[in-house]
């Protein structure tokens, strides 16, 4: 069986993050010489050498995915067979790297659009104080409990289904003091305020969601290649009109991350392979089958390995 190839989302940079691959091959200084060619400005100088700079959504969204293709690119050149992948999936954001992948957008548009949505979604979280909490261990119907007693509060959304014990809430910040007070009587014994600029993937992205698809109305967007996953369903979509309106649905609705892994394993699927910053997307897949074989590709040094397949 053939190969998924996953690529992860914000929370997955680090300062420097894709320069050890410009460092050791020519293909991916260029495609990071290309992203900052389309933004205007130097990415790497942003990712780089400015230290928590690359923490900044407007930042770390296109920091991210030009890593993930520039690794992609030397893979392909290495004879990783990027054609015949069983299916792609991204975790949010990545969403925009497995539709490059797929061919279903450019790579510049591809940039462009996840800077776009970087910075509508700090103008967001400014506009709106708000953040996530994982419930560590929780199930989902703890979570969905402890969102109806935050939403008292304000907004407070159900943001990541990622694996068993893996959930993530979103909200105003009232409204997840709320939920923390009251997740031991709910049985949730640890919560993690995450260190994030606002809360992603609930109605507090209202504003970034209507950004988005307006500048997502102007983007050519093909059917893609091979089978793409969308965290909006858990399921495949390959109608143009249906990804764009996913992709602005997105920012707003929760992850379906098990969901989708779950429908990789059903068709059959038992080896991933992860072009990124980190190693995150294979950590949480051991928690949802441990069978599963997850080939990261974070530095140069893990490159036998991946282009294998």
């Amino acid at each position: 069986m053939a190969e998924a190839v996953l690529f992860p989302g914000q929370g997955a940079q680090a300062e420097g993050m894709g320069r050890d691959w410009c460092e050791a091959y020519p293909t991916a200084r260029a495609t990071w010489a290309e992203a900052s060619a389309v933004l205007g400005f130097s990415l790497e100088d942003a990712c780089w050498s400015r230290g928590e700079e690359v923490n900044r959504t407007d930042i770390a969204q296109p920091g991210i995915l030009v890593t993930s293709v520039a690794i992609l690119r030397v893979l392909e050149e290495r004879g990783f067979d990027s054609a015949h992948s069983a299916l792609t999936v991204g975790l949010s954001l990545g969403e925009y790297t497995a539709l490059w992948f797929a061919r279903s957008l450019e790579f510049a548009d591809a940039v462009r659009l996840v800077r776009l949505r970087g910075a509508a979604m700090q103008r967001a979280s400014e506009q709106t104080p708000s953040s996530m909490v994982s419930l560590m261990g929780a199930t989902e119907e703890q979570a969905q409990a402890l969102a109806a007693v935050g939403s008292q509060h304000g907004i407070c959304a159900v943001a990541n289904l990622n694996a068993p014990g893996q959930i993530i809430v979103s909200g105003e910040l009232k409204a997840l003091d709320a939920l923390e007070a009251a997740a031991k009587e709910h049985g949730v014994r640890r919560t993690r305020r995450l260190v994030v600029a606002g809360g992603f993937h609930s109605e507090c992205m209202r504003t970034a969601a209507d950004a988005l698809a307006r500048a997502l109305e102007d983007v050519a967007i093909r059917a893609p290649r091979i089978p793409f996953v969308t965290n909006v369903t858990g399921a495949e979509v390959s109608d143009p009109s249906a990804i764009r309106a996913h992709l602005s649905a997105q920012v707003c609705a929760p992850v379906l991350w098990e969901k989708s892994m779950r429908f990789a394993l059903a068709r059959g699927v038992r080896t991933f392979v992860e072009p990124g910053p980190g190693k995150v997307l294979a950590g949480i897949l051991s928690k949802i089958d441990e069978q599963a074989s997850v080939r990261s590709c974070a530095a140069p040094s893990d490159l036998a390995a991946a282009s294998a397949g």
